[in-house]
């Protein structure tokens, strides 16, 4: 518990030391929101900004921090380096600028803001993929949520009923004004989060399991690691626990809520380093399950129901499984609705609108419908829709990072840039190497993996490296 204890103090400590430094390189002032500046009653509303700090948390948290550490904890002890070093210094960086560029370019949507900095042809692909991403997010929050529901309600609601409820909810939440189903209902779904996290932490201490410590070495873990070794595939599976590109997707909803600049520490770093605390929780209690009952279980759920039952009783395990059904439900409604305001962005209508709001929607629900029809076929169709949005919600991460660098560079932030083109040049690495080793890729042996790693990072450091010396030859 050495090893779990001294992250856990790290995460908190990245809080108020790191993420006090990169808000100073940002320098957030008193100028008006665009909540305050182009209110419109449905997507610009001023919210409290404790109740955005619960929004954001739970709009980012999905499954990723509980399902993604799950299977991250296979590897070993690096899993819990990884979101401890990854939400620090990649994840809540990367969603802390995000949502404040967001703020100080009124409320713009992810792939307008990467346009701005990456130029026009980048633009046009991130909002499509962008679109596509928030769709397959959509699709993949469905099935989880209603299976768990099923589990604990009468047979004769079974999981397709469910899936049906929470789709239809979806809809709601997509098309009414923010403050209207979202800012009531969220906060609760928070707290139910919360206290599962809070109770497996307390039983963490209580029961004092046998976690993994750092002097035992980083060696991998994994039943598989032959075939899945910890780089690529452990810094894809721990996605939304470490970094995430769909958090900077989220940040443009609160963004439009935010009545001063000076929130955006707690709101979007405060929320990051939360939810990689919620990650680094169910790593431990995931590495207790695999001592346990050994590592054969692949079903993520599956875990979750054992840990909360057999560790707080069967009232807290209700509790705590509605926990974990709250955050992939309150990340699937906000996707879609991302990806209304991306597309409403892109074809510059307004949005007051229900009948406009309509347009977007019908055909992106279609999609998604179709989507995840296709998944519901076999566990292999879920499986391969999941590691594509997991690689793509990475990919996305890189093209954020970029922009981000390019802005710092460009308001003239000194070598500051440095905060994001670190984690620029790792992700690169990660995402295409991913995508080259992984069956759903090229399938390439893991042998070239660290070759393909080496490559891709130094192309991409070239490439920034040739526009940097250009542009601040021009700057300075």
């Amino acid at each position: 518990m050495i090893t779990f204890t001294l992250c856990l103090l790290a995460l908190i400590a990245g809080y108020f030391i790191y993420g006090r430094f990169v808000e100073r390189v940002f320098g957030p002032d008193d100028r008006k929101t665009p909540a305050l500046t182009k209110a419109d009653g449905v997507d610009y509303i001023p919210l409290p900004t404790w109740k955005i700090f619960m929004i954001q948390f739970l709009n980012i948290a999905g499954l990723g921090p509980i399902f993604g550490a799950i299977m991250g904890a296979k590897f070993g002890s690096a899993s819990y380096l990884w979101i401890v070093l990854g939400s620090i210094f990649a994840g809540a960086t990367h969603d802390y600028l995000a949502g404040m560029l967001s703020i100080r370019h009124d409320g713009e949507s992810l792939p307008e803001i990467i346009g701005r900095y990456l130029g026009v042809t980048t633009k046009q692909v991130m909002r499509g993929f962008t679109v596509i991403l928030m769709i397959l997010v959509g699709a993949v929050f469905v099935a989880g949520p209603a299976g768990l529901l099923a589990k604990l309600t009468p047979e004769v609601l079974d999981t397709t009923f469910w899936i049906i409820v929470v789709f239809l909810y979806y809809i709601l939440a997509t098309l009414l004004p923010i403050d209207k189903i979202i800012g009531k209902i969220y906060p609760l779904f928070a707290i139910a989060l919360l206290f599962m996290a809070v109770g497996i932490l307390v039983m963490l201490y209580v029961k004092h399991p046998p976690i993994p410590e750092l002097t035992e070495g980083l060696q991998n873990t994994h039943p598989d690691a032959s075939l899945l070794p910890i780089f690529p595939i452990m810094f894809v599976s721990i996605a939304c626990g470490a970094i995430s590109g769909f958090h900077a997707t989220q940040s443009p909803l609160m963004a439009r809520c935010m009545t001063s600049e000076r929130h955006g520490r707690p709101v979007f770093y405060g929320a990051m380093i939360t939810e990689g605390i919620v990650a680094l929780i169910w790593a431990a209690a995931a590495t207790s399950f695999f001592h346990d009952n050994g590592m054969d279980e692949t079903n993520a759920a599956v875990i979750v129901d054992s840990i909360t039952k057999s560790w707080l009783g069967p009232v807290g395990g209700i509790l705590a499984v509605l926990g974990v059904i709250a955050a992939p439900i309150t990340s699937g409604d906000t996707a879609f609705r991302s990806a209304r305001l991306i597309v409403a962005d892109f074809l510059g209508l307004e949005q007051k609108s229900m009948r406009r709001r309509l347009y977007i929607c019908i055909p992106m629900f279609l999609l998604a419908i179709a989507l995840l029809l296709y998944s519901l076929k076999d566990a292999a169709g879920f499986d391969l829709i999941w590691r594509y949005f997991a690689w793509s919600n990475q990919t996305l991460s890189v093209f954020t990072l970029w922009a981000i660098t390019v802005y710092l560079v460009r308001v003239r932030k000194g070598h500051y840039f440095y905060i994001t083109y670190i984690p620029a040049l790792f992700m690169t690495a990660v995402c295409t190497t991913y995508i080259c080793v992984a069956p759903e890729g090229f399938g390439l042996g893991v042998q070239y993996a660290a070759v393909i790693a080496i490559l891709a990072a130094v192309v991409a450091a070239c490439l920034f490296n040739r526009w940097y010396f250009k542009t601040t030859k021009k700057l300075w």
